[in-house]
């Protein structure tokens, strides 16, 4: 028997969640996943965490848009998913060109002393500080909760979210789009590809031209905190070149060598070798020595070309949507580009600014 909808979302990360929660308000949704439950890859290996400076300039527009939502998750959450971290960059002389790029046009952020600095991070060394900045305002997410609150709001909805659903044929035909699954077929006028690192190989299959998206792996190791220091109010900690990253997660430390290695869409793993490079890197400008590692993980963050994500109708393929290229912003780009996917989808103008949605748009990548 054939499902029929006015959207099918391919995805059930907070990207396919999320827009489709959106979209139900006003259309008929199902959302196919491949895994047995929703967010099993990127969405739940997140950093989780809101920096409105955090990328260029389109996606710093997404972060602010997104910021309303998340302090006022009307219809997600009963109250605000943001909690006080801050997030502090710092460098050594090398990196000094890297935190005045970040810096540039960056807003609500200050210069610290490398003094100041180790005041907020006591195991900071100070004599390889030659710069740093901190965003105070920079807070946790609750994923989950975001995410879960999400998943209801599609339910209550009348969406629907089908896993074990793994898409083995796309077609399009009669302006209808029909995908075949494990758990059978689906159709609908509307198909959003949000399927992360899998969206190419999604637009493939349905005999899209892909758009050019790499995954790249993260890892992240979990290690004891500083013994004798109380590390609740410490802030995210990052080298101002991307060289590593730590951050209080659960009364433990979150260290990442904040690595970018292109790798084929895949249940991703961490490279001990990547690992252990990446918290030597992080050794090197700490007091404090790593002795354990409690566990560890990796996660994919799947980019376009130009580092933007790619949203909006394909030029060339009928009710093709994608929803992809989200890389490293997914979480906290989500409640600005599932209002975007949702106006697009039904037919409004977009709340976001021209230009925004049209650096989004995958047009850019069929100019010729």
């Amino acid at each position: 028997m054939t499902e029929r909808s006015d959207v099918l979302v391919i995805g059930g990360g907070i990207a396919g969640i999320g827009a489709g929660a959106m979209i139900a308000a006003d259309a008929s949704v199902r959302v196919l996943e491949s895994e047995d439950a929703i967010g099993r890859h990127a969405t739940g290996r997140s950093a989780a965490i809101f920096i409105l400076n955090y990328g260029n300039a389109t996606l710093r527009a997404l972060n602010a848009a997104s910021e309303p939502v998340f302090e006022n998750p009307d219809g997600i959450a009963d109250s605000t998913v943001l909690t006080p971290r801050g997030e502090m960059l710092v460098a050594t002389h090398e990196e000094l060109p890297d935190l005045e790029s970040y810096l540039d046009g960056a807003e609500a952020i200050e210069r610290l002393t490398a003094q100041e600095a180790v005041d907020l991070c006591p195991i900071l060394r100070p004599e390889v500080i030659a710069g740093a900045a901190i965003e105070r305002d920079a807070r946790d997410i609750d994923v989950d909760r975001l995410f879960q609150g999400y998943a209801r709001l599609l339910k209550a909805r009348g969406g629907s979210v089908h896993c074990d659903a793994g898409v083995a044929a796309i077609e399009r035909s009669n302006g209808v789009w029909r995908v075949t699954t494990a758990k059978g077929e689906f159709e609908a006028p509307i198909l959003i590809n949000a399927a992360g690192a899998w969206a190419d190989k999604v637009a493939a299959m349905a005999g899209v031209t892909p758009v050019g998206l790499t995954p790249f792996r993260r890892s992240a190791a979990i290690l004891p905190p500083p013994e004798g220091m109380d590390i609740t109010r410490w802030p995210l900690i990052a080298s101002a070149s991307e060289q590593w990253y730590a951050k209080p997660e659960a009364g433990m430390l979150m260290v990442s060598p904040a690595e970018e290695d292109p790798v084929e869409p895949h249940d991703a793993w961490a490279d001990e070798m990547v690992l252990a490079e990446g918290l030597f890197r992080f050794e090197q400008a700490v007091t404090m020595e790593v002795t354990r590692v409690v566990r560890n993980w990796a996660g994919l963050r799947t980019f376009a070309p130009d580092r933007t994500p790619v949203v909006g109708y394909d030029p060339e393929a009928d009710g093709f949507f994608w929803l992809a290229g989200q890389g490293g912003y997914g979480i906290q780009t989500a409640p600005a580009l599932s209002q975007l996917a949702a106006d697009l989808c039904n037919g409004r103008t977009p709340s976001l600014a021209a230009e925004t949605v049209a650096a989004l748009s995958p047009r850019r990548f069929r100019a010729n």
